[in-house]
């Protein structure tokens, strides 16, 4: 049922913030001395005139195709490790993040890569033209055909640059607000706080390695056009630092705010209802009363397990 919740909850994620990851991806991508959106607010009304607001769902199926295969390998890792460190500490949580952010690195970077190239795709036009690819995994496929494994692979170490402090970063702010604020079983107010600490966390982790995912997004981007425009991580960063300077690194970082609070919060939401009614927790009382310690950890425990940051 952990398994079960943690892909629904995901989902729910997933459905909530991909208008967000669209907007952030073509603000990232864009041409500076061609440039096609003002800014966040003016990107999602240029999408949806031009493109419908299916337009902002493009690229949709590959994340929905990936979530099982990620929520699978970040429970099992951050739970695994979490064991095999003992004891319950924030470090200790940082730590077994971290080993679960790198690991679904695996999965997580094709799926990206045929993410970014469907949401790139048919730009402005409301109904394409020409369409390269039909869906997610021909996508992939025709990647694979033309490029091979280090084709599908774009991005790989960038990706492993972001994922591994970022859930680190996440489970670390997580359960640093959750000792904080107190998520006890019998609180009437459990979850709005597992939400506030879900967004928050999310957001805290996207801050600490956003710059990483301004790169990533331009390298799995470039050859779109059959142009291939870098060379690898370091000519992409010097590129963008001499034509744009350091704010480069914070292009569509807006939209990827106001996207990581709901999406985590949309993500906890669900994963939690669904363990409390599957496990057959009882609602507690109205007026907040003191439980043992053991409920605390438990219910903390379980929320931790379940939760993941978008995408990363």
């Amino acid at each position: 049922m952990d398994f079960v919740a943690g892909c629904i909850g995901g989902a729910a994620g997933v459905l909530v913030g991909h208008p967000f990851d669209t907007v952030k991806v073509r603000l990232q991508v864009q041409a500076i001395n061609k440039p096609l959106y003002r800014g966040t607010f003016h990107c999602f009304q240029s999408i949806i005139r031009q493109e419908t607001v299916f337009g902002l769902y493009k690229g949709i199926g590959s994340p929905m195709m990936g979530l099982t295969f990620i929520n699978a390998i970040v429970f099992g890792v951050q739970g695994n490790t979490m064991r095999m460190l003992a004891h319950d500490t924030p470090m200790n949580q940082f730590l077994a993040g971290a080993a679960a952010g790198a690991i679904q690195s695996v999965i997580c970077c094709p799926m990206e890569l045929a993410k970014t190239r469907m949401q790139l795709q048919g730009t402005g036009e409301k109904k394409s033209s020409r369409k390269l690819y039909k869906n997610s995994l021909d996508c992939l496929a025709r990647i694979y055909n033309r490029e091979g494994l280090r084709g599908v692979n774009r991005g790989m170490v960038t990706t492993l640059i972001r994922e591994t402090p970022g859930f680190g970063v996440y489970f670390l702010s997580y359960d640093v607000l959750t000792r904080s604020i107190g998520c006890e079983p019998d609180d009437r107010y459990m979850i709005p706080k597992l939400l506030f600490a879900g967004g928050m966390a999310g957001m805290a982790s996207w801050l600490s390695t956003y710059p990483v995912d301004v790169i990533k997004s331009r390298l799995q981007a470039d050859g779109v056009g059959g142009v291939n425009q870098y060379s690898g991580i370091a000519d992409c960063v010097r590129q963008g630092v001499r034509g744009e300077g350091y704010m480069v690194f914070t292009r569509g970082l807006t939209s990827t705010l106001l996207r990581a609070f709901p999406v985590n919060a949309a993500t906890f939401a669900t994963v939690t209802l669904i363990l409390l009614y599957s496990r057959g927790v009882q609602e507690g009382p109205k007026d907040c009363e003191e439980v043992q310690p053991n409920h605390h950890a438990q219910i903390q425990q379980q929320a931790q397990q379940q939760a993941q940051p978008s995408s990363l």
